[in-house]
């Protein structure tokens, strides 16, 4: 027995031996395995998320364990013994807030426009300015104010001050005039009020406006619109529909519609040589404040005091989309001619949307006031003029407000009475007219004075501004 045990203890010496001189000779392993639990629905947690920097090669096990051989650039690492660890990476369970990573956020560089100056001021109505349309000449503009009349004036001379600006005033409308439109297709001027019958008389209208054609609230009850020849000074067309005041209105683009929308909560769809009405599109739980036309689909989008954004399809006159960002009344649309997108307005901010889908894209956050103007150019400039008088200037592609001012009341009107209701730009974008509440039409035109270098862009308060919006809760 004792020999026996002694050959055993030779046996067992001469295999450590040789185990040791195999591990003398075997080359060291440079790699470690991290194993990482993943979920079972596939999301990725605190561990997994921070193996994505990791060099190597990375397997799973059948139960969906993620192995990581991480690779070592040193060969001759000390630990040589915890070259072959595993490290299992639970998933975290405390709560975290989604916010938006602000390595990753893309700062869209703004374009540089000049600053806009006040130009001149005209003084003709009598009472709050509501409404402002031109002409597809861009010879002309009309404004209708709650004196009850429409005034036309000459762009020209009214860009210069003349007193001779005034071509023409319409009287007729016996309450406010709120919405108008020049149609592109036809000689007709559209005008929305809030009275109960209009009636017209004028002596003079330019050639390339023979007739005009004025869209009114009838009656409480029983709405008329009613179209107007001013050759035989008789009324032409009738249209019946509306069972409260009429606040605004848009011809489409390439058909014989109009649009209106007003206080009923409704939006209506006119044929204007039949005088029918095609549809009837409701839906919303308050007044109509704005609509748009497009000759595309969604051809007509309307915002409403409710909050709310709607999406019409033409054909079957019903809702293709509702969009309900905004948390207070939407009172002003607009959309550029150079790209399908359209911009909202509300107190809580302003919105850029995608047109096809109603997709959201941007919010321009900075306009602390009841927006109830907005105004896009070609250049892409973007005015908002607010209910206190505030005016801001916006870069249309990448939201970047590149001036702040606020518009300045006629001596003798009241505090209160800055508001701004309505703003246009003409056909070339180079005139900007806003209708206000101190009964005024104020002409606004870029300074030709500034350059880039006098009144250049604040990009290091810009990029701070982008940061500070990336990093919010969504």
């Amino acid at each position: 027995m004792k020999i026996l045990h002694e050959l055993r203890s030779d046996a067992f010496h001469l295999q450590g031996i040789a185990e040791a001189s195999n591990k003398k000779n075997k080359p060291k392993k440079s790699s470690s395995e991290i194993v990482a639990v993943q979920p079972k629905d596939g999301t990725q947690n605190s561990s997994s998320a921070s193996l994505k920097g990791l060099r190597g090669t990375r397997t799973s096990d059948a139960k969906g364990t993620l192995i990581v051989h991480r690779e070592s650039s040193n060969d001759s690492t000390p630990n040589s013994n915890n070259s072959n660890q595993h490290i299992l990476a639970l998933p975290s369970t405390k709560k975290r807030i989604l916010t938006k990573s602000s390595s990753s956020t893309k700062i869209p560089t703004p374009k540089w426009h000049a600053p806009w100056r006040l130009s001149s001021v005209l003084s003709s109505h009598l009472g709050w300015v509501r409404s402002v349309a031109f002409d597809p000449t861009n010879d002309m503009f009309a404004t209708g104010a709650a004196d009850r009349v429409i005034k036309i004036f000459d762009l020209a001379k009214a860009s210069v001050g003349r007193e001779d600006a005034l071509k023409i005033t319409l009287t007729g409308h016996i309450g406010p005039i709120r919405g108008m439109a020049f149609s592109e297709r036809h000689p007709y001027l559209f005008s929305a009020g809030e009275d109960k019958q209009v009636k017209v008389g004028c002596n003079f209208l330019p050639h390339s406006f023979q007739h005009l054609c004025l869209t009114s609230n009838i009656c409480v009850l029983d709405s008329i619109h009613k179209c107007w020849d001013l050759e035989t000074n008789q009324v032409v067309r009738h249209y019946h529909g509306h069972l409260s005041g009429v606040f605004c209105l848009k011809l489409h683009p390439t058909l014989d519609l109009l649009v209106t929308g007003g206080r009923d909560a409704v939006a209506r769809v006119w044929d204007m040589r039949t005088k029918h009405q095609i549809h009837c599109l409701s839906g919303h739980d308050n007044t109509v404040g704005s609509i748009l036309t497009k000759s595309v689909n969604p051809q007509i989008i309307t915002s409403s005091y409710d909050s709310t954004i709607k999406l019409w399809d033409i054909v079957a006159g019903k809702s293709m989309a509702t969009l309900t960002h905004h948390k207070k009344s939407v009172r002003a649309l607009c959309q550029p001619s150079f790209e399908s997108t359209f911009l909202s307005a509300s107190a809580d901010s302003i919105k850029k949307w995608q047109h096809k889908d109603g997709r959201f894209l941007r919010s321009f956050t900075g306009h602390n006031s009841v927006v109830n103007a907005l105004a896009v150019n070609d250049d892409g400039v973007v005015l908002s003029a607010g209910d206190d008088g505030s005016m801001k200037f916006w870069d249309y592609h990448s939201g970047y407000c590149f001036q702040d001012t606020e518009t300045i009341a006629q001596p003798g009107s009241l505090e209160a009475e800055n508001g701004i209701y309505a703003a246009e730009f003409d056909g070339t974008g180079t005139r900007l007219i806003t209708c206000e509440a101190d009964k005024t039409i104020k002409i606004w035109k870029e300074d030709e004075n500034e350059s880039e270098e006098s009144y250049a862009i604040d990009m290091a308060g810009w990029r701070k501004k982008c940061l500070k919006e990336a990093k919010q809760r969504f």
